[in-house]
């Protein structure tokens, strides 16, 4: 038997890590999605991947499973990448069936997708400044959301330096990025005087878990509008989902590996 095989047994055969991440799983799902009132309207999201998140933590660091280590975390990145193969090609056919919906929609609901060029422009400097290099291109060429993902790993590979880049964002996102998100939409409203309608669609960046957050806290101001912020919302993320995917391919990420190759040597 091969190395190869030696490894694809192993992750086969690894129980213990399939009945951790089981019980992790479990656990999340069971807590549900918890809606915390705050004062003045404000609203705090918490979503089962965040529990995941910290609890995976906790078991990697804390070791109250003594059988995770290092090992265990290659094997679930490895994991990873199947598991994420059925979202991607879910991403690829409801971006193909649903291109017509980029034609029907307002200009508006369009360009507002190009704003996450501004993650380039302000994002990439900031991070070179900080010392990274390739994983650059993956932290600050986007979101950092799922359908990037799976342009990264098509075009780099799994292991590259910018898909790690790009998990570091996509963590981060899912830690803080409600929170921040929901937050902002309060601020806003309360700041900025553009009717809900206007909020609803902007909340639909090409994230569920930040659209959920932004909604929330905008239902929690406006309740008698709830059904129709939703579905403006949800509207507005899935066609950011499906353009999301082309600004990306074909504006946001050859501008960032423009920009890298233009002003990595000035920051080494």
């Amino acid at each position: 038997m091969n190395n190869n095989e030696k490894d694809k047994k192993s992750l086969i055969d690894d129980y213990k890590l399939h009945i951790t991440i089981l019980f992790i799983s479990t656990i999340s799902l069971g807590i549900g999605t918890i809606n915390i009132p705050l004062i003045n309207g404000f609203n705090l999201v918490l979503l089962p991947i965040m529990y995941s998140l910290f609890l995976a933590v906790l078991f990697y660091i804390y070791k109250p499973a003594k059988w995770i280590n290092k090992s265990q975390s290659k094997t679930c990145a490895e994991i990873l990448l199947i598991l994420i193969s059925p979202l991607i090609v879910k991403l690829a056919i409801a971006s193909g069936e649903n291109i017509d919906i980029l034609f029907n929609v307002g200009p508006a609901l369009l360009l507002k997708e190009l704003g996450t060029v501004g993650t380039v422009i302000i994002g990439l400097p900031i991070a070179l400044l900080l010392g990274f290099k390739r994983e650059a291109i993956g932290m600050t060429s986007s979101i950092c959301r799922e359908p990037q993902l799976a342009v990264l790993i098509d075009k780099y590979g799994f292991d590259s330096d910018e898909v790690k880049g790009f998990f570091v964002v996509y963590l981060i996102g899912i830690v803080l990025g409600t929170i921040f998100i929901s937050i902002l939409t309060n601020i806003l409203c309360y700041l900025v005087p553009l009717h809900p309608y206007s909020y609803a669609l902007a909340s639909g960046i090409g994230s569920t878990s930040m659209n959920v957050a932004a909604v929330s806290s905008l239902i929690a101001l406006y309740p008698a509008l709830s059904d129709k912020l939703l579905a403006l919302s949800g509207l507005s993320n899935m066609i950011s989902v499906v353009f999301s995917i082309y600004v990306y391919i074909f504006i946001s990420l050859p501008l960032t590996e423009k920009l890298y190759e233009k002003f990595h040597k000035y920051f080494n």
